[in-house]
């Protein structure tokens, strides 16, 4: 009687280990890769952030009627925060981006008195830095730039620069408001 040995079904230790050498070289050079897109998300992310923060600023400024200020890197850097334009010397302050001194929401309901638009601080994710600025948006939904306390019309375009490990990313601001992230 003979007995016919066919072949065995599966795999050979072999074959699997250079299915799983070729799938970790593969993942070994895909790395890089991810790392680099990942990247690119946290900056555009921070660049949404601060473009975001720049048209909340402007329809807030439309919508109640009051010029509002987008101050950058306030009260340090990595932060922003839009604050209402109330007229006096306080518009200019060093403590006028600390919730201890000008709180959001504000403690006062009283429509009067003022500032009543204040936003929070926010800080920029993912350690990301933005150039310093202070933008005045008005309620025609123009912005100017604001230098020493004096606001500006501006000429040529503003542009914030928002950086994160060497890489950036652009927001440009216009006069009539227009405002464009640039790729």
């Amino acid at each position: 009687m003979t007995q016919s040995h066919g072949r065995s079904r599966g795999f050979t230790l072999i074959e699997l280990m250079l299915t799983v050498a070729v799938a970790a070289t593969i993942m070994a050079m895909a790395v890089p890769v991810m790392t680099d897109i990942t990247a690119s998300i946290k900056l555009n992310e921070a660049t949404r952030t601060v473009e975001r923060e720049l048209q909340n600023a402007r329809l807030k400024a439309v919508s109640t009627n009051r010029a509002m200020r987008v101050r950058t890197n306030c009260p340090s850097t990595g932060y922003l925060r839009t604050v209402e334009v109330i007229g006096t010397s306080a518009d200019n302050a060093s403590d006028r981006c600390l919730q201890s001194a000008y709180p959001y929401p504000p403690t006062d309901v009283d429509a009067i008195s003022r500032p009543n638009f204040d936003g929070p601080v926010r800080s920029l994710p993912n350690e990301a830095t933005v150039t310093s600025s202070v933008l005045e948006f008005r309620p025609d939904g123009t912005v100017r730039t604001v230098v020493s306390g004096v606001a500006a019309t501006i000429v040529t375009p503003v542009t914030l620069t928002i950086t994160r490990r060497s890489n950036s990313r652009t927001v440009t601001i216009n006069g009539v408001g227009k405002i464009q992230v640039q790729q």
